[in-house]
């Protein structure tokens, strides 16, 4: 027997008749064979998620075969996330794309649709709108955008609402905004946060999937690899803290779990040390900043390593110790952004993670936080507005931003939501969702779907079959990434100024238009004083009177080599020359997938940067004390406050300080904590995950229908349950079914869930996929800007 198995493995006959089963197989009738052709690529930018990374093309008779990362692009030098990789899967999956205009047939929710031309879907949007205006109602038609913040589209889309007469111009919550208000709070300036990364000798990350798909996936995972460099090995720390052992924290130098939403007691009692043993620069400090004294008083008393210890469940030493590596390394920066970074989080927080940058001096210096101004892209012309729209805009939001109650908020979308779903009659008729899938990406417990129940009419602009999509009642579908142009604005934390275009490396394959198209058509269609505010021919007229800006700047380049990093030349902080010649040149250079970008930075000018009250980095917001001032002007301070959701009372409400973030619900019922967290091979914003990305997550993530909750095995053991258990996670809001995954690297007494499954659009591979926490979470909300604090939720446990 045994020289029988010896003499089939040593014989080439079974393997030469299963080669040639193999090429049998291959001349089948059914077997599908790539078409022969030409070989080509195209260049452009990945829009799937804020990080902008180049990516190339390849084509093969016209038809893209594959995505790349760009090697001559300096946001990813050849660097690419699994989800950007599979774009393809979004490009030709005829299953999850609308292929031309349609309008609902069946109930909400069903996705059951007609197809019908462009010109009876404008018509129908352009009456429905024509008909509120005349009608003096503009307030009553909204709008959701999830675009980049300052591109193009998102300026159009802003202008066709209030051209129409409508202040309720809704953003899509998103980190940024979380950012651009720290730093108006401290800096005085909205300017982007822009992280020196490559350049710093200790990351200090709360939260931050650094590696998971925070920022650009590309970029960061080119910074990882030079902080483990041969050259850097050893020089360069990475701190993760963070509540579960993520692929971030498992990767860094050292991990600091703390209970979830406690990061900022952390950062605080890290101050306590920094300031008590004398470890703050003294000169930045000193010169450059102002209320240091009050806070830094208020810090000593309320934060000791020993209290914070008793709210993190991180010890006392090693906060201390943490505290002193920091302060002591010559190029630290502290950074926040949960997960991905794609969602808001809490203010306050991010002013008490920015305090610890000031005190180490890590303001506008190499390897910290840099201030920056906005791209210098030039303004659109004025708005053109008659009577209907001048009185429109003047009336109050349905999201209360900008009042007395969140006086610097820009956009309150779950607000909207609440008010919309509790009023008596909806003051919406119309609603208009651009680049966004709320249904689906707003921790809200279900809020804002049960709101879409009270709007009459909703429009969908969205290329995709997503869930919102699902509930509208017009669809007028926007072409995908790889078959338009469109502005790519500063990549999410990105150290300096970069603009880039995305290109249509294909032709357009269904009957669908660009949205910034369909808008100008729209504003046409409109007519009066509407029309009038869009002057242009179409979307790429916009775009390049924008850049336009960027030629009259006369600074910048548009050519990048990857011996020649970005981070190496603005060490430098040499001027440069830009290396076009013309506006048409600087136009051809970009409008093929192009860039312009300037790799230097002014360091320092501590004396100017500051665009405060005070002129100086402010421990102490002279903003917040003017806001709380006009809010608590008719109103006892401390309770007005706690009305408010500030519990620290009006003598501090304007420092940084930690604000406890559980929702009002009586934790003896809900004693586990709910915790979202995010994966970089799935998707977890507007757009799902490519189908082939299925094969990249684990069984004990999702199996069948079903994914999995991660709990420590003491956490499971309290609770009776064990690996593949099937179990219900329910919150005040509802409840997820779930299968268990022990985990040591949980929390004890908390949950954690992953973010982008339980869709309920899309196709096969996608819905009906597990389940989505945002059901289920009971957010708290930001008491300035009003948006959610999503990241911990009270619920239970049980069997299912």
């Amino acid at each position: 027997m045994v020289g029988g198995v010896a003499g089939m493995h040593i014989t080439p006959l079974p393997w030469k008749l299963t080669d040639d089963i193999a090429i049998w197989t291959q001349n089948w009738p059914w077997v599908p064979v790539p078409p022969a052709g030409a070989f080509n690529s195209a260049k452009s930018v990945c829009t799937l998620c804020p990080g902008g990374c180049g990516i190339e093309v390849r084509k093969v008779d016209g038809r893209a075969v594959k995505i790349e990362g760009r090697t001559d692009f300096p946001v990813n030098p050849g660097g690419i996330c699994p989800v950007g990789m599979g774009g393809l899967q979004l490009l030709y999956n005829e299953d999850i794309r609308f292929t031309r205009p349609m309008k609902r047939v069946g109930p909400r929710g069903a996705g059951q649709f007609a197809d019908i031309s462009w010109k009876e879907a404008v018509g129908i949007l352009s009456e429905r709108i024509g008909g509120l205006r005349k009608k003096g109602a503009g307030e009553a038609i909204a709008a959701i955008d999830g675009n980049s913040a300052r591109s193009a589209t998102a300026l159009l889309v802003e202008r066709l609402l209030k051209a129409v007469g409508s202040p309720n111009y809704l953003r899509a919550p998103s980190l940024d905004d979380t950012y651009s208000l720290a730093n108006l709070m401290m800096l005085g300036t909205d300017g982007p946060m822009a992280y020196d990364l490559e350049n710093s000798d200790f990351i200090l990350s709360f939260g931050a999937g650094l590696i998971e798909g925070w920022g650009a996936p590309g970029r960061m995972i080119n910074a990882w690899s030079i902080w483990r460099d041969q050259e850097t090995r050893g020089k360069v720390k990475v701190v993760q803290v963070e509540a579960r052992a993520s692929n971030t924290a498992s990767k860094a130098d050292q991990w600091v779990a703390v209970m979830p939403g406690t990061e900022g007691a952390l950062a605080l009692a890290m101050a306590h040390v920094i300031i008590k043993e004398g470890l703050y620069n003294k000169e930045f400090v000193g010169g450059y900043t102002s209320g240091f004294n009050e806070w830094s008083s208020f810090v000593i008393r309320q934060y000791s390593p020993e209290q914070a210890a008793a709210v993190t469940s991180c010890p006392a030493e090693e906060i201390r110790s943490l505290a002193r590596a920091f302060a002591k390394s010559k190029a630290p920066v502290a950074l926040c952004g949960r997960g991905k970074g794609t969602l808001n989080g809490s203010l306050y927080e991010s002013m008490c993670i920015q305090s610890l940058n000031a005190l180490t001096g890590g303001i506008n210096r190499i390897g910290g936080v840099l201030v920056q101004d906005h791209l210098p892209l030039a303004s659109l012309p004025d708005i053109t507005y008659d009577e209907v729209s001048r009185q429109g805009v003047q009336k109050a939001r349905l999201d209360h931003a900008g009042t007395p109650k969140f006086p610097y908020a820009q956009s309150v979308a779950s607000l909207f939501a609440k008010e919309v779903r509790e009023a008596a009659d909806s003051r919406i008729d119309t609603l208009l969702v651009f680049g966004s899938n709320p249904v689906q990406t707003l921790p809200d417990g279900g809020l804002f779907r049960k709101a879409l129940s009270k709007i009459p009419f909703i429009v969908s602009f969205s290329s995709f079959r997503d869930d919102t999509s699902m509930y509208a009642d017009l669809v007028l579908p926007d072409h995908t990434y790889l078959e338009k142009m469109d502005e790519v604005v500063w990549p999410a934390g990105l150290q300096y100024p970069l603009y880039s275009l995305t290109r249509p490396v294909v032709k357009p394959l269904y009957e669908t238009k660009n949205c910034g198209d369909t808008i100008i058509e729209l504003a046409r269609a409109i007519g009066g004083s509407v029309a009038a505010s869009f002057p242009w021919k179409g979307f790429e007229d916009v775009v390049k009177h924008r850049a336009k800006g960027l030629f009259d700047s006369a600074k910048g380049l548009t050519g990048y080599k990857a011996d020649s990093p970005v981070w190496k030349m603005m060490q430098k902080a040499e001027e440069i020359t830009p290396d076009y010649k013309s506006f048409d040149d600087l136009w051809n250079k970009l409008s093929k997938g192009g860039f312009w970008y300037r790799p230097v930075h002014n360091y320092g000018r501590w004396d100017s940067i500051f665009k405060t009250a005070t002129g100086k980095f402010e421990f102490v917001s002279t903003r917040l004390q003017l806001a709380i001032q006009g809010y608590l002007r008719q109103n006892q301070a401390d309770s007005a406050l706690s009305g408010l959701g500030i519990g620290a009372g009006a003598q501090v409400a304007a420092y940084p300080h930690y604000e406890e973030t559980n929702a009002q619900v009586d934790t003896k019922v809900y004693p586990i904590t709910l915790v979202p967290y995010e994966m970089i091979n799935l998707a977890s914003g507007s757009v799902a995950s490519p189908p082939h990305l299925n094969k990249t997550i684990f069984d004990n993530q999702l199996l069948k229908e079903d994914s999995f909750a991660e709990i420590n095995p003491k956490t499971a053991s309290q609770l009776g349950i064990k690996e593949g258990d099937p179990v219900f996670i329910e919150s005040a809001a509802g409840r997820i079914r779930v299968r268990v995954s022990i985990f040591e690297g949980a929390m004890p007494g908390c949950v954690f869930v992953p973010l982008g499954f339980g869709r309920i659009g899309w196709d096969e591979f996608t819905r009906g996929k597990g389940a989505n926490p945002n059901d289920i979470i009971l957010p708290r909300m930001d008491p300035v800007s009003g948006q959610p604090v999503w990241w911990k939720t009270p619920v239970k446990i049980t069997k299912a």
